[in-house]
């Protein structure tokens, strides 16, 4: 099957059998391609241990088949069967606090309990057997957003294992987790136990390694379905998906070069910044996929959860969003979930088809989309961008610890307001791991990573020596990857690059003044949440700090290092300010119309430009080419309405190489490696 995936999660298990044929012509009606079948249907597949009842699936599959639907076949292992913790109740996952959890909702499962080890991959081998061969098959989907935490023994065992092979002694771990603090030394390997509730502070690279095991330790089990899936259908691809969260234990950089094609779940939590919540995800799905086409897994069809209330989407926002995704990388666009569900948990979760039935706004939406996704299946060049933004998961992990000079200086919000005003600014931006190939890009930011390695460090160093152009903001470089404080001063492992030295930090409750030198920008800025004591050692002042303690001492620095510069920012500077200090770092700006976003792609001499207004009002952008949404000619102009997009072909854009391209359903394995994984996008 060529062309954009185009569907979501089906649960046919939920529904009586006479609706699945009603299903089946919805679903040729809206344009559906994959359908995503089984994700959590265990007890329907197993229900009791070792009896499985295939028949159900064996209809539903003929049907959809029947019906040139394609399937995304699931393994069920993020929700087991009620039986399941009855026989294995030292499989259920236990809390920090000691608490063992029940059945009674997803995700209850410790990922190194023997039993559900092996009942998982026993379901994964029982389904690989009965459809290996099955002509809807197209994709294998394990499990489901991996990221259950559990702190039981069967973890302990493992992470001691983990600890011995990543450290190789007690001396050395010691010495990494500072153990002589609060009289922590370890004498024997089975003393050690994961980072439980205790009387006060935890200890931070205790806590920082047992996310780095359990991201290791979810893989592992993604990799023992993989390896049966791999033995039986060795031509089906293989992925899972990836969901992004403070709960969520799992590198996405090390798992994408274990799928076969990465897949995202993209939630925004803010109808009004929904648009740049999307950017922002498709971004870093690009950036984990190494330049290999991605695929959109699940979205809302027309809900923006809020946490406190689903929102509406607008009109016309369910294609917008799907755009957005498709133009920077996106294989396709899939929903969770086809139809809404009648009853259970997420009885409110939003549907291809809604409550209210095919006659709904909602579903006339998903029939539109699913005609014109074809006309865009054309597009298959990689993203140009060639300003990078490094996010480092465990950078991330690191400042959730308790115990830091500021609860506010949060790794999210940095990395957020990175990419938001470059995409406010019409740039399209790329993420780069702190070890990945920077050289491609003109400018790197480099928010608040509190983690840096001397390798990572020689790296940007090089980077910078070489010609390009770094902008780092505060709280990086303190720490080494063990999150020990580097001594002589901060940034620690970057003093050199920046050009300073700081001997301490201020962390602010109230907003402080800052006075940019020269004449060019505003006479006076603010500064929030941190402010630092910055010593210049080879950096000239851009901004001083005005008034207070800090009064005259640089707040903003710019170091000539090498052929290239390095910017330093010593605190959080509103977006206005933020972007003048990359406009003077040389981030090109697009000059667009606000709110209307352009992506450009480029691929075996073929061009293309997303252009998409979010905006409510009309709006108009310089291109020569041929937009395939509507078909018509664009003369060195268009015109989009409100809330409108167009995806143009046209000639006047340098090609870059094309990504290899990812037919949906094609069976044929496509992993890549990890130097792909962290490469940037071409």
């Amino acid at each position: 099957m060529d062309g954009l995936c185009y569907g979501g999660d089906y649960n046919p298990e939920q529904w009586p059998e006479e609706v699945w044929h009603e299903d089946v012509a919805l679903m040729r009606e809206a344009g559906v391609t994959l359908v995503t079948v089984g994700v959590f249907s265990w007890s329907s597949l197993e229900p009791s241990p070792g009896r499985f009842t295939f028949g159900w699936l064996d209809r539903v599959l003929d049907l959809l088949a029947a019906g040139g639907i394609k399937v995304n076949l699931a393994t069920p292992t993020a929700s087991p069967p009620p039986w399941f913790g009855l026989a294995h109740h030292d499989a259920l996952p236990v809390t920090a606090g000691g608490t063992r959890l029940t059945h009674g909702s997803r995700d209850t499962y410790c990922v190194c309990a023997p039993p559900y080890r092996e009942a998982s991959v026993r379901v994964a081998r029982a389904l690989a057997e009965r459809y290996r061969d099955h002509p809807a098959l197209a994709m294998w989907h394990v499990h489901n957003e991996y990221g259950t935490w559990c702190h039981c023994d069967h973890v302990a065992a493992a992470f001691r294992d983990w600890l011995r092979a990543r450290h190789g002694s007690l001396d050395a771990l010691n010495d990494a987790w500072t153990t002589a603090f609060w009289s922590q030394s370890y004498a024997d390997w089975d003393e050690i136990a994961p980072p439980r509730a205790t009387q006060y502070l935890p200890n931070p690279a205790q806590s920082l390694d047992f996310r780095r095991f359990l991201s290791d330790a979810t893989l592992d089990h993604y990799r023992a379905q993989k390896a049966v899936l791999r033995e039986l259908t060795p031509d089906v691809p293989v992925t899972t998906n990836f969901v992004f969260g403070s709960w969520v234990p799992v590198n996405n950089w090390e798992w994408a070069g274990e799928v076969d094609l990465v897949a995202i779940d993209h939630y925004p939590d803010d109808r009004e910044r929904a648009a740049e919540q999307t950017a922002f995800a498709a971004d870093l799905a690009r950036a984990w996929a190494g330049g290999r086409p991605w695929l959109l897994m699940e979205q809302a069809a027309g809900i923006v959860y809020t946490g406190t209330r689903m929102r509406a989407k607008r009109p016309g926002e369910i294609a917008l969003h799907t755009v957005q995704h498709v133009a920077r990388g996106s294989q396709g666009a899939m929903f969770f979930q086809w139809r809404a569900s009648r009853g259970g948990s997420e009885l409110w979760h939003g549907g291809m088809v809604p409550h209210a039935g095919p006659d709904s706004r909602i579903f006339r939406e998903i029939r539109d989309l699913g005609r014109l996704l074809p006309r865009l299946a054309e597009v298959e060049g990689g993203v140009l961008a060639d300003v990078a933004i490094l996010w480092d998961p465990e950078s991330w992990w690191a400042l959730e610890a308790p115990g830091l000079p500021s609860q506010e200086a949060r790794y999210l919000d940095a990395l957020h307001q990175a990419h938001r005003v470059l995409w406010h600014g019409g740039v399209t931006a790329g993420f780069a791991h702190p070890s990945g190939e920077l050289s491609p890009y003109r400018v790197v930011l480099v928010p608040s990573l509190y983690l840096v390695s001397d390798a990572t460090a020689r790296a940007l160093t090089a980077y910078v020596e070489q010609g390009g152009t770094l902008v780092v903001s505060f709280f990086s470089g303190v720490a080494d990857e063990h999150a020990r404080v580097r001594l002589g001063g901060h940034p620690g492992a970057l003093r050199d690059l920046l050009g300073i030295r700081v001997e301490e930090f201020l962390p602010l409750d109230e907003p402080v003044t800052i006075r940019p030198h020269g004449d060019d920008g505003p006479p006076t800025i603010n500064g929030s949440i941190w402010s630092e004591r910055v010593e210049l050692r080879g950096a000239t002042a851009l901004a001083s700090y005005e008034g207070g303690d800090l009064d005259g001492l640089p707040a903003i620095t710019r170091h000539r290092h090498g052929a290239g510069r390095a910017f330093y920012v010593s605190t959080r500077l509103d977006d206005d300010a933020y972007t003048a200090v990359l406009a003077a770092a040389g981030v090109p700006a697009e000059p667009v119309p606000a709110g209307v976003e352009l992506v450009r792609r480029s691929g075996d001499g073929v061009n293309w430009l997303f252009a998409l207004n979010h905006t409510a009002a009309e709006q108009e952008i310089a291109v020569t080419g041929t937009d395939l949404v509507t078909g018509a000619s664009a003369d060195g102009a268009l015109r989009l309405a409100p809330g409108g997009f167009a995806v143009v072909r046209t000639r006047d854009v340098v090609g870059q190489p094309a990504m290899t391209g990812y037919a949906c359903g094609a069976r044929g394995s496509a992993t890549a490696s990890q130097e792909d994984v962290k490469r940037r996008e071409q």
